[in-house]
């Protein structure tokens, strides 16, 4: 179950990100269906990385009941699973916050607030 939840936060997060990037498109008349395009291809790929972790945790769970090592196993699994989680749910978020503050001028306390925080997701470009 608790992947489950994860999975659809991360599916939320990305679904929020997108409307608000459309939103922000919208409102600076920028609509380039090749950036959207990428965008949703960038999604699909964390997508994918999350339910690989989530897999590869679950994976390690049983390679451990395997050879009687269960709780290395477990521990290492979770680990990755939660990192990739949080990793991608700080990246979304920092994105939906950037949006917002293309879309709304009196936000414009926030950015330099993201662009600190770019520095360590690597995130200096909408996708949408």
């Amino acid at each position: 179950m608790q992947y489950i939840i994860m999975f659809l936060i991360i599916i939320g997060l990305s679904l929020s990100d997108i409307m608000t990037g459309w939103i922000k498109a919208h409102v600076n008349s920028d609509y380039h269906s090749g950036t959207m395009r990428k965008g949703l291809y960038r999604k699909v790929a964390e997508w994918l990385i999350m339910l690989t972790s989530i897999g590869l945790e679950i994976g390690l769970t049983m390679l451990g009941n395997y050879y009687h090592s269960e709780e290395l196993a477990k521990v290492a699994g979770t680990i990755t699973a939660i990192s990739v989680f949080i990793y991608i749910s700080i990246m979304e978020t920092i994105s939906i916050f950037e949006n917002f503050g293309e879309i709304n001028p009196e936000m414009s306390w926030i950015k330099p607030i993201l662009k600190r925080l770019r520095k360590y997701t690597n995130n200096d470009s909408n996708e949408e």
